[in-house]
């Protein structure tokens, strides 16, 4: 006590001690620097995770309305056609009135035979048997099973599926068939003076009421008129990027909107 009223004292009347005081404060800098370091540390690093969860998140709101705008450009070539061949515009517009949801796939089915993946969305979330599954690019398969909180889609290119789809250049209407290659599939009954060639446009025809009129199928990669066969050989490509979208959107048609409402009287 005698020695800190003495310096107190000191403090005030020596002028020396000035001297003393700033060498002392350089000198217990680096005590105080190290102090404040653990809590400057978990403010910038909580600045940093917060910033991270805002960019991913930003991100995943950026992906969805990305998605939402392709899926509009998706119609572009099916309307061209359509006002080539005088449709009524209304009639036209009104396709793109269908139900969508942003999901996200989470899972493939490891039978190779079996082309199926899994997504991020069940029935809690309002997804139904029957709806169609695109990614940006075209049509990726149809919704086959659900559970609460997620769904099973197959693939368009799956053995046992098959679409209706119409030549968009021509409207020649066909039913396109999976067989088990990722990277075809087929066309039936097509007659061998059929106007169709190689670089068409196959997209969905809206006949049986499950897939939405008019987004890309696939393109027709080859026509094989063989006068062996009662009908031409048709392979088409899948537009979707069935191996590497992640990212998808499933769609309800008017319809399947209707029959739902009913449901849930």
């Amino acid at each position: 006590m005698v020695l800190s009223l003495f310096l107190i004292v000191a403090d005030y009347q020596i002028e020396t001690m000035q001297k003393v005081r700033s060498w002392l404060s350089v000198a217990v800098t680096p005590v105080q620097w190290l102090v404040d370091l653990p809590e400057q540390s978990w403010t910038w690093v909580n600045d940093r995770l917060q910033e991270r969860e805002d960019l991913l998140a930003e991100n995943r709101q950026l992906r969805a309305q990305l998605m939402l705008a392709e899926r509009e450009v998706q119609k572009l070539a099916s309307l061209t056609a359509e006002n080539v061949r005088l449709r009524e515009l209304l009639n036209s517009a009104q396709k793109l009135d269908e139900q969508i949801r942003a999901t996200q796939l989470i899972g493939v089915n490891p039978d190779p035979f079996v082309h199926q993946v899994i997504v991020n969305d069940g029935s809690q979330d309002g997804i139904r048997v029957g709806q169609a599954v695109l990614d940006q690019t075209g049509v990726m398969g149809q919704v086959t099973a659900t559970s609460p909180f997620t769904s099973r889609v197959l693939l368009v290119t799956d053995a046992n599926h098959a679409i209706p789809v119409q030549v968009n250049r021509t409207g020649l209407r066909s039913v396109a068939y999976g067989r088990g290659n990722y990277e075809h599939i087929e066309l039936v009954d097509i007659a061998h003076t059929a106007d169709i060639k190689v670089g068409d446009l196959l997209v969905s025809s809206g006949l049986g009421l499950r897939f939405p009129e008019g987004y890309p199928v696939a393109e027709i990669i080859l026509v094989d008129r063989d006068p062996g066969r009662e009908f031409a050989r048709v392979l088409a490509q899948p537009t979707a990027r069935l191996s590497l979208s992640r990212q998808l959107l499933v769609v309800s048609t008017p319809h399947q909107q209707q029959q739902q409402s009913v449901e849930q009287q």
